[in-house]
């Protein structure tokens, strides 16, 4: 891990301009903010309303530059989505990154570049064992969605492919760059995949037919069918966490949560399980911080967590 250059958080490591600053005032639920509640609501207020910058690590920069290769792959002819074009699309996407957060090359020097492509480029040739990229177009790639529940739940995401079959069967695709996850890690990717297929049932009025999670790490594919009733009872589910977000938020109690997990929290330091103490309260946005340069309500996107899970 780097010092002392930081970077925001990762659900804000896409958006940029004023209409994406402005919304960034607003909270919402991402699938990884919902999971940040979860695990420790100290850590959500920390990410999500003080917005406290978070050191990048390898693997996040990693994540992002496979998944800029993968978009990009798409974006060519079939016919040229050859493993041996991707090889330099991922080269190309480190020239974008390096150009965009000029920062990483403190994290991956020089002399370490050449071994930091070729682990990228594994991933992407590994993606080639599970999908044949030549034999359809995706609808799209690196989608914003994004819906508002009746309870005000603001649900964002960015979902790295949508494809929809000639029947209109619609299929979510996201690309991991870890491993599949074990029986104990199943829940976050659950959640996430029953998150997306909220946002598209919202959005569209359709239940999607597939959510697929491609882990490039181990070359395995997660799976999920959802059924419409399901969805339904996990959108209570989201109600009722924003709920316990809003009444955190009206207070300022987001209580820490001590786990495992607390030993690769950059937050650690201001936490007072460890002798810590975060900073002042800044109070939920409301009002002028939920209004853009022109006064009026804004809701631009904020980016989904990269794929490094």
């Amino acid at each position: 891990m780097r010092s002392p250059v930081s970077t925001p958080p990762a659900d804000d490591a896409k958006a940029s301009g004023p209409e994406a600053t402005a919304s960034r005032a607003r909270p919402a639920l991402s699938p990884s903010r919902a999971m940040d509640f979860k695990q420790c609501p100290l850590k959500y207020r920390l990410r999500a309303i003080d917005r406290i910058p978070e050191q990048p690590s390898r693997h996040m920069v990693r994540g992002t530059v496979v998944h800029a290769a993968l978009e990009d792959l798409y974006g060519l002819p079939a016919a040229e989505r050859r493993p041996e074009r991707a090889d330099g699309l991922v080269t190309a996407a480190w020239a974008r990154v390096r150009a965009e957060r000029p920062e990483v090359a403190e994290l991956i020097v020089d002399e370490e570049r050449d071994a930091f492509l070729n682990e990228a480029r594994a991933l992407v040739r590994r993606y080639y064992l599970l999908e044949d990229p030549t034999r359809f177009d995706p609808e799209s790639r690196e989608a914003h969605v994004e819906v508002e529940l009746d309870d005000g739940a603001l649900l964002r995401g960015f979902v790295d492919r949508i494809d929809v079959a000639p029947s209109g069967a619609l299929r979510v695709v996201d690309y991991k760059t870890g491993r599949a996850p074990g029986p104990m890690q199943e829940t976050k990717a659950l959640l996430q995949l029953k998150f997306y297929a909220l946002v598209v049932l919202r959005t569209r009025g359709v239940v999607p037919a597939q959510l697929r999670l491609i882990y490039l790490a181990d070359a395995q594919i997660l799976t999920y069918t959802p059924d419409e009733q399901e969805l339904l009872r996990f959108e209570r589910t989201l109600s009722a966490l924003w709920a316990a977000i809003l009444a955190a938020g009206r207070t300022g109690d987001f209580q820490p949560n001590t786990s495992l997990l607390c030993s690769y929290c950059d937050y650690k330091p201001l936490c007072p399980e460890f002798g810590g103490t975060p900073p002042p309260y800044p109070g939920w946005p409301t009002g002028a911080a939920m209004q853009s340069a022109d006064g009026t309500p804004t809701e631009a996107e904020t980016p989904a967590e990269a794929g490094a899970a």
